[in-house]
């Protein structure tokens, strides 16, 4: 006797749930060959609105939690992956049209790439941190801080490993993520949801868009709500528009032209969206 299949149904991750666009939108996932592979949501600006409050809600969480315990979180999520790693080889193969052994290289990337920044977040602040020195009996000191909401949206040519490389430095010290996926290589970053919600990582810390940058990053970029923006994946927008529409809340950016290595594993990446905090501590005249 056959039995049915059960095709997977892709959703939006938004606030630690899967949820259907507001606009109950979709689009067909298709292979390089052009065979049908899944129906995905199609984010609308309200799902981007709740993503960037799912995210502003799980801020303060994310950021006090300890550095060692975010690396822990982190390397959980590379375990994670690791266990689903035939999985998301699957995926690449038949999405992007790779050779099985290019999709291997992509998620042994991603893992790696997860292992990494969990190893920066207990060390990142003694390198980017320092003591200044003052003139006085005074201690004075520079502390790296999360910025708080970063929007990204996530290189257009990788279903996987652009991704992780965008959401993961931001994650490290303590910022949650509202990421806009691949437009034509979704899949993966969906089920890369699904290892978020069995990580650790708290619900609205990384929030995944599926569906058209395009229509997506104008709301993002303009959100008042939102602290930073990383348009590593928006070189075919007009993202000169985008960066001015950040300008106006006063946006850190990061910006497609700072080349095809922009999201390559980097402490700069680490701290691009920190702020930097100075404390002065009186010396004890004993």
């Amino acid at each position: 006797m056959s039995r049915l299949t059960v095709p997977k149904t892709y959703k939006l991750y938004i606030g630690g749930k899967f949820l259907r666009s507001e606009s109950g939108r979709s689009f067909e996932i298709v292979s390089t060959k052009g065979a049908f592979l899944a129906n995905a949501a199609k984010a609308s600006r309200k799902d981007a609105r709740d993503a960037v409050k799912a995210a502003r809600a799980a801020v303060s969480g994310w950021a006090g939690a300890t550095a060692y315990n975010r690396g822990q979180v982190l390397y959980r999520i590379a375990e994670v992956l690791e266990g689903r790693r035939a999985q998301f080889v699957d995926e690449i193969v038949s999405a992007e049209g790779v050779s099985r052994g290019r999709a291997e290289q992509q998620v042994d990337e991603s893992i790696d790439r997860w292992v990494w920044y969990a190893g920066w977040a207990d060390k990142y602040a003694q390198v980017a941190g320092n003591a200044n020195p003052v003139a006085g009996p005074y201690f004075n000191i520079s502390v790296p801080e999360p910025t708080g909401v970063v929007a990204a949206i996530a290189p257009q040519d990788s279903s996987l490993l652009g991704l992780v490389s965008v959401v993961a430095p931001a994650l490290v010290t303590g910022n949650a993520v509202v990421v806009v996926a691949s437009e034509r290589f979704p899949l993966s970053a969906i089920s890369l949801s699904e290892v978020l919600a069995t990580s650790d990582v708290p619900g609205g810390v990384v929030n995944v868009l599926t569906g058209s940058p395009a229509e997506i990053a104008p709301w993002l970029a303009s959100h008042a709500d939102v602290n930073a923006l990383d348009l590593t994946g928006a070189d075919a927008l007009d993202w000169v528009d985008l960066q001015m529409s950040a300008a106006e809340t006063l946006k850190r950016v990061i910006t497609p032209e700072q080349g095809p290595d922009a999201a390559f594993p980097s402490l700069d990446r680490i701290t691009a969206f920190t702020e930097t905090k100075t404390v002065w501590h009186t010396k004890s005249m004993l």
